[in-house]
């Protein structure tokens, strides 16, 4: 490589036109990146490099990241509620695929017991940077499916440490398997009890002075510090880089500060999972993979229908037929700590160079096609059961002279309560998932999707409404939705709720019947109070 800065140069460019390219198809960013490995790698021969350590230590952080906003999520107290669902369903997925997949690669296959062990837990992973990523874009994360898939995604994350572990006891004679875990459970001990004791008052003590000095850029400091921190103690101490970033999320997650923690470390986790990817895309030799296409796709079907059978039937024992389904279309897959697992496998001569080559391009296909899964996962559910949430298919429902609710944040549901009192039918559509459940569970008719879609306005029969009340906060999607409505009705009854004068003055074209000023409102019930 002449400069490294070329290939920087170049990687980015290809990135940027890949991805502009594939968002107009409507195809995940992921693939964009994972093609641009592929492209740079066959470009400059990283497949004949020896050593890609920096980049591979880049793209591992990404990952860290990601654990460590999956951590905000995961206070302890939430960790407790979730602990059937964490560690059952966890241990069930993990052991049983294993378990199949063992028996398939040594019975089968008539591959070593040491190498099908290996190949067995590392395919019983799924894919975190992936599932994970999508289920916080799209809010799934807080629906049924969504938390269960991110309950056994955790318990997978953990069990890469004792994987890894065993990995080491089967290439090395000098340790028993007593010792091992022995020295496991003492390096664990360790890291939980100083990150939970010392470490918290560490934590509190660097994000509360970085809040009191009002530097952005010291919180921010003080934030990346703790990350890389925790990280560093647990991978000394012998496990994942991410499992103790995951730890010090878990321990702002108690904190006042975790929100502005995530939004603050957002743009910096996804673009060292842009690096995770390309680092990917890099693991790609084309020309094997044209040679043996048919064996890869064969075990990559073989593996995702075992694992997607397993997940289904995990979850179906306490959940509906819907959440079993998207579960297990969600975890299907093959995950990215299975290249750690390989690497470390064939560093250490239990598995082949061949074999091992084989396996990486089995995982990376799967994570290939998984974005194109999880982005279709209502319509892909859809087939196998009626699909409540799929978005935007709505059946047509028996109501005239209604009122339609557009968003259900909390001015959705103050309106929502008056209507209840006062016998007024009504129905409310979003495109938050949370607000739909949280709709659902209160007894409303509520229903996930889009409001400018010709689909649902006459599924929820807009043209027969009373009225239409537009309680959203976004100028862009309030225009969008009221100018769909009138296209479909034009004497339709607008309600629209605006902040400012300037919304006004960008919705005076269109022919919304009442604006309603909430400052104006607010301030004239001020008023009225305070002379009573």
């Amino acid at each position: 490589m002449n400069s490294i800065l070329i290939i920087i140069f170049i990687s980015l460019a290809i990135a940027t036109v890949l991805n502009l390219i594939l968002k107009k198809l409507s195809v995940s960013h992921i693939i964009g990146y994972i093609m641009t490995g592929t492209i740079i790698s066959t470009l400059f021969d990283f497949n004949l490099e020896t050593n890609l350590e920096a980049l591979n230590l880049i793209a591992e952080f990404g990952i860290v990241f990601l654990m460590f906003t999956i951590g905000l999520e995961m206070s302890v107290s939430k960790l407790k509620k979730m602990k059937e669902i964490l560690f059952l369903n966890g241990f069930l997925q993990v052991g049983l695929s294993a378990a199949i997949i063992f028996l398939i690669s040594h019975f089968m296959f008539h591959i070593d017991i040491s190498s099908s062990l290996i190949i067995a837990l590392a395919f019983s992973l799924s894919s975190t940077a992936i599932v994970l990523t999508y289920l916080k874009q799209s809010k799934d994360i807080y629906t049924p499916y969504g938390e269960k898939s991110t309950a056994i995604l955790i318990f997978q994350d953990l069990a890469v440490i004792p994987i890894l572990l065993l990995i080491s006891f089967l290439s090395n004679d000098t340790l028993s398997l007593s010792q091992v875990v022995f020295n496991t459970f003492l390096g664990a001990l360790i890291v939980i009890v100083f990150m939970f004791t010392i470490g918290k008052k560490i934590v509190n003590g660097l994000l509360q002075f970085s809040s009191q000095a009002k530097l952005e850029e010291l919180f921010l400091g003080s934030v990346l510090s703790i990350v890389i921190g925790a990280s560093l103690l647990a991978h000394e101490m012998g496990f994942t880089y991410s499992l103790g970033a995951f730890i010090a999320g878990m321990i702002i997650a108690e904190t006042s500060y975790h929100v502005k923690v995530e939004s603050d470390i957002a743009s910096y986790k996804d673009l060292l999972l842009g690096a995770f990817f390309f680092y990917v895309g890099t693991k790609i030799d084309i020309l094997f993979l044209m040679s043996n296409l048919h064996y890869v796709l064969l075990i990559f079907l073989g593996v995702m229908l075992i694992k997607a059978l397993i997940v289904y039937l995990i979850i179906k024992r306490k959940a509906n037929k819907s959440d079993s389904i998207k579960a297990s279309l969600a975890l299907c897959q093959i995950g990215e700590f299975s290249f750690a697992v390989f690497a470390l496998a064939s560093s250490q001569n239990l598995l082949s160079e061949e074999l091992s080559k084989f396996l990486i391009l089995v995982t990376v296909l799967s994570m290939i096609i998984t974005p194109f899964i999880v982005n279709n996962i209502y319509k892909l559910a859809s087939y196998f059961v009626v699909e409540f949430f799929e978005s935007d298919k709505i059946t047509p429902i028996s109501a005239k002279n209604h009122i339609i609710i557009c968003g259900f944040s909390t001015l959705g549901r103050i309106i929502a309560n008056s209507l209840e009192e006062k016998k007024i039918q009504f129905v409310i559509i979003s495109d938050d998932l949370r607000h739909v459940l949280l709709a659902r569970k209160r007894g409303y008719m509520a229903y996930f999707g889009h409001l400018d879609k010709l689909p649902v306005l006459e599924s929820l029969k807009a043209d027969e409404a009373r009225s239409i009340i537009i309680t959203l906060n976004n100028i862009s999607k309030k225009r969008l939705i009221c100018e769909a409505v009138l296209a479909f009705d034009a004497n339709a009854n607008l309600v629209v709720k605006i902040d400012t004068i300037d919304e006004r003055k960008e919705l005076k074209d269109l022919n919304i019947k009442t604006f309603v000023h909430a400052q104006q409102e607010v301030a004239h019930l001020l008023v009225e109070k305070s002379i009573q």
